[in-house]
Parts: C-alpha cells; sequence; structure tokens
C-alpha cells in the first residue's frame, strides 16, 4: 500500500536523462566545471546536472546546450545529467573529450 508521503513524492517527479560529456564543448564543459553556465547547473565531480524546466525556463548562450535543451524539450526532460560515463545520444552532437591518460 501507497503511504502518503510515497504518493506526494511521486506527484513532484522531475525526468532527468544520463547522457555522455561529449556531447558538450570544451568551453561548455569548463563552464560546467567551474559553475559559470548561462543556465541553472550543479557541477559534479565527473561533469555536472543541468535544469531545463518544464516548459524550458530560459536559452543557453551556449551554443551546443541550447541544442541540447531544445530536444530535451521536446522529448519531457526536466534535468539533465551529464558524465563521463554516461550513455551516447544518438543524432546529438559530439566534441571530442580530452585523452585522460595524457
Amino acid at each position: 500500500m501507497e503511504t502518503p508521503p510515497v504518493a506526494a513524492l511521486k506527484a513532484h517527479i522531475e525526468p532527468l536523462a544520463a547522457l555522455s560529456l561529449s556531447h558538450l564543448s570544451s568551453s561548455t564543459r569548463l563552464k560546467l566545471a567551474d559553475d559559470e553556465l548561462s543556465v541553472n547547473a550543479y557541477p559534479t565531480d565527473c561533469g555536472g546536472i543541468v535544469f531545463v524546466g518544464a516548459p524550458r525556463y530560459r536559452i543557453p548562450e551556449e551554443a551546443d546546450l541550447a541544442a541540447i535543451f531544445e530536444v530535451a524539450e521536446l522529448a519531457g526532460i526536466v534535468w539533465l545529467k551529464f558524465d563521463s560515463e554516461a550513455a551516447v545520444i544518438d543524432g546529438l552532437p559530439l566534441f571530442e573529450m580530452p585523452d585522460s591518460a595524457s
């Protein structure tokens, strides 16, 4: 049986999609790491979480991120989790990742 707190939490679910950091240009990755994106973002050790909104609350100044926001909004995604080990999404642009072994 579902308890009232569980039902209340379910009413506030916001979809999140995890995607590879390789979908961000090196300059946007750096801005994410430095917490300097033009939109609300939360850097992590391996990427970061970015708020899209539903509907999208702002168009990012970063062109690569703006293109991802457009697709995310169409997909009903509210949060994007960029992670170095997350999936590459077919159809989204890819940027070269720095070689961590260098």
